[in-house]
C-alpha cells in the first residue's frame, strides 16, 4: 500500500469530495461522507496517521492509486 504522509482531514475530504463523496453530517471532529450509498468516516484532525487513511479509504471502497490522483 502507498504511504500518504501528512494529511490532514480536511486533505481527505477534499479528494474524496473530487471522487463524488458528499458530507452528510459532522459528529465532533469525524465526518460522515457518503457516494452512492456507500459511506466512509473521516477524523478532522491536523495529520491523520497512515493506516487510518487506508482505512478510510477501504470503507469507501477507493483505491490507492484513484485516491492518488485527486489529492
Amino acid at each position: 500500500m502507498p504511504k500518504f504522509p501528512g494529511l490532514s482531514g480536511a486533505q481527505i475530504v477534499r479528494a474524496l469530495e473530487r471522487l463524488g463523496f458528499v458530507v452528510t453530517r459532522q459528529s465532533g471532529s469525524h465526518i460522515v461522507m457518503r457516494r452512492n450509498g456507500q459511506g466512509c468516516v473521516v477524523p478532522n484532525h491536523k495529520e491523520v496517521k497512515v493506516g487510518t487513511v487506508n482505512g478510510v479509504l477501504r470503507q469507501a471502497g477507493v483505491s490507492a492509486e484513484e485516491f492518488n490522483s485527486v489529492i
